[in-house]
Formats: C-alpha cells, structure tokens, sequence
C-alpha cells in the first residue's frame, strides 16, 4: 500500500471517528444539558500530540500534562475501544454540566478524531489527592502527607460536590467512582473531583438505577451493589464513606499496611471490627495524631471516624444522606482545636 493511500485511510477513518463521536456528544449534550449552552472546544489529535511532547512524561497512568497558546492543561487518553467512547462522552457530558462547581474539575474540550475521545481539562498543579495520603504506601516518600485540617477541609468540599449531584438536576446522579485517584488538587489545594465515566442518572418515578457490571469497582462496593446490581444515592454514601475512613487512617482500602495483617482485609470491615475496642490514635494515621493529649483534636477525630462508619452501613436506609453528611463535616470542623 502506498503512503499517499495509507494517508488517505488514516483521514477517512478520523473523519468517521468525528462524525460517529461527535454525533453522540451532541445527542447526549440535547438529552442532559436542557438546552443549557456548554462551550466545549474541538482539538485536532495532532494539536494535542504536540502539545504533550507526543504524549511522553505521563503524570500518572492516562494523564499528561500539555500545554497550548501559553496555557497549561491536563490531557485524558482514553483507552481505543468503542465501549470506552460512550464513557469518554458521558464524563465530557457530566463534567461539563458541574463545571459552575468550584469542586469539580472543569473540562476545556476534547478530539473526535479517533475512535475513544481524548479529553482535556483545566491543569491542577499540586496532582493527585492520592499522592498526599497514602504516603506511607510510597517508598519514594516523593510528597509530605497532607495536614489534617487540609484533610478535613478536602471532604467537607467533595460531600458538597456530590451533593450538588444528588441534588441539582431534574433526577438524582450517582457519580459511582468517589475513590482518592478521581480527586486532583489545584495550586491552593482546592479539591477537584473527576471520572464521571460511570455517573448514571436515576429514571423517572424510579427510586434505584442498574448499572452495567463492567463498571463495578474492582475492589469493593456496597452491599446493594453486590446483591442487586443496582444503586441509588446511598451508594455513593458509602463510597464516600470509605474516603472518609481512608482520610483519617492514611490506608488504602484495597491494601491495608499499618492497622491489619490480612492482606484481603478491606479497611471499611476491619474498622467497623476494631472500632468500638481500639483507640482513636491507634486507627488515625500517624502523620496526623502526634499522641500529645489534645482533646479537641481528638474530638474532631472521633467524630470523622464515627460519621465514616455511618456512611458504611451495611444497610443503605441507616446510612446519611450526603446533604447531611456535608451539614456534619461543617459542623466538625468548627470544634475548637
């Protein structure tokens, strides 16, 4: 085959991509956006590979860093499969729909050219929430942990975001990936939720959502999740419950270090274990309680630690609802310290 007809397929085929991607986007746009007018920039696959350097020097595993008229941004490859072109566009959808919210990353537009979207998003220059928590998991100790009032402040604004949601549209959204990977920083350490890959609206007159069990989360998911493959807003409760807890105790949940020997322990069964038998500072990260006796830090503690617990009852009608639990964190962090 020639290089001119190679060329040739390779145009034909990013302008099918364009045309079959941007005709979804537009649908979906139509459908969520109630006529809402969402500026969403088109990018040329060849802008954004210049813009990365082609792509080299990775921020973490589908994130670059790019930049582009004097302005820098973050780029989202998404993985070339056709199933991961309708997730691309629901997130560009979602996102674009919060981007009025201080904490939600906001998009800046994407490429159609080929066959999954690739994705660009206002830049967070202090990274990913995960790098300042879990530092006792990395052996190059590259980031300092993250103070707890930072810590405190960072879940008070993602309960908000998720609450806005729940609450801001027509019928409830479920945003089904609240974990410290979805969560960027910005220069101030304003939290940024991301990956609204999965977020899926509840129907009307419907109280609960199925959703596709190739979505489901690799490590653990609420019980509900588990029993009938389908969620409601309670759902996401839980997972920001477990955020919670990850928070407070520096651990992974999926890969608990410090608080358990069994390595197939999730942190939410091994905290409502020991809760009522261990002490606060036996279960909160070391970074964050220095054992010095101060009792309204301890308060403070004790009371995240209690309302992580409530968010992960087994049972979803005990469990918060996250206008209520975004009411207790302002209430927590008012305690005198």
């Amino acid at each position: 085959m020639s290089k001119k007809s190679e060329e040739r397929k390779e145009k034909e085929r990013r302008e099918r991509a364009f045309i079959e991607n941007g005709s979804k986007l537009l649908e979906k746009l139509i459908v969520t956006c109630n006529d809402k007018s969402i500026p969403i920039r088109s990018f040329s696959a060849q802008e954004l590979q210049l813009a990365t350097n082609n792509y080299k020097n990775p921020l973490r595993k589908l994130w670059y860093k790019g930049y582009l008229e004097g302005r820098s941004f973050f780029v989202k490859p998404i993985p070339d499969y056709k199933i991961w072109a309708d997730f691309a566009i629901n997130d560009l959808v979602m996102s674009a729909q919060m981007s009025s919210h201080k904490n939600v990353l906001k998009p800046i537009g994407c490429c159609l050219e080929t066959q999954s979207p690739i994705l660009v998003y206002e830049s967070a220059m202090n990274g990913f929430l995960m790098d300042r928590i879990y530092v006792s998991h990395d052996i190059r100790q590259q980031h300092q942990p993250m103070e707890w009032s930072s810590r405190l402040k960072v879940a008070r604004q993602i309960a908000h975001a998720i609450s806005y949601l729940h609450t801001a549209f027509s019928r409830p959204v479920i945003h089904m990936a609240i974990h410290m990977r979805n969560i960027l920083l910005d220069e101030h350490d304003v939290p940024k939720l991301d990956h609204f890959f999965y977020s899926v609206s509840i129907p009307e007159g419907e109280i609960d959502v199925e959703v596709y069990d190739g979505l489901w989360n690799v490590y653990f998911n609420p019980p509900e999740l588990e029993a009938t493959g389908k969620v409601t807003e309670k759902s996401d409760v839980y997972y920001f419950g477990e955020l919670l807890l990850e928070l407070l105790t520096g651990e992974k949940s999926y890969n608990i270090t410090r608080l358990a020997t069994d390595k197939y322990s999730s942190l939410i069964a091994y905290i409502h274990t020991c809760a009522q038998a261990c002490c606060i500072n036996e279960i909160v990260d070391p970074a964050i309680f220095s054992g010095k006796g101060d009792v309204s830090l301890e308060q403070q503690l004790q009371a995240v630690l209690d309302l992580g617990l409530t968010c992960t009852e087994e049972d979803p009608q005990r469990r918060p609802t996250m206008v209520d639990v975004t009411k207790e964190l302002r209430r927590i962090e008012k305690f005198v310290l």
